[in-house]
């Protein structure tokens, strides 16, 4: 399976942006998004299973959605109300099986796509 990542960038604090995540080779069963900002361990973000059951990190919950197209083999993190401390490198992350035991753990997941790095500036 192979993930490629896109939509990063860089954004002013109190905006938005939507990363890809696209995912060849394979059905998926979970996509999940994790990010690593400089200096700092590496970090769950949100995950989202086959049947669109949804989990979030307390910091961007009820500003990050995390969505998926399963036609396109795609899923999708809509972030919004964007801060500083949002800004790091995002990873996608991908499985195939439908239900993930520990689904905030980047262990849990077989495939990761390139970062792509999200700036936010104050």
């Amino acid at each position: 399976v192979q993930l490629q990542a896109f939509g990063g960038g860089l954004v002013q604090a109190g905006g938005s942006l939507k990363l890809s995540c696209t995912a060849s080779g394979r059905t998926i069963g979970s996509y999940g998004w994790f990010r690593r900002a400089t200096g700092k361990e590496r970090e769950f973000v949100a995950t989202i299973r086959w049947d669109r059951n949804t989990y979030y990190a307390d910091s961007v919950k009820g500003r990050f959605t995390i969505s998926r197209d399963n036609a396109k083999n795609t899923g999708y993190l809509q972030m919004d109300s964007l801060r500083p401390e949002d800004t790091a490198v995002y990873y996608c992350a991908a499985d195939s099986r439908l239900i993930l035991s520990q689904r905030a753990n980047a262990q849990a997941y077989d495939y990761w796509g390139q970062g792509t790095k999200v700036t936010v500036s104050s």
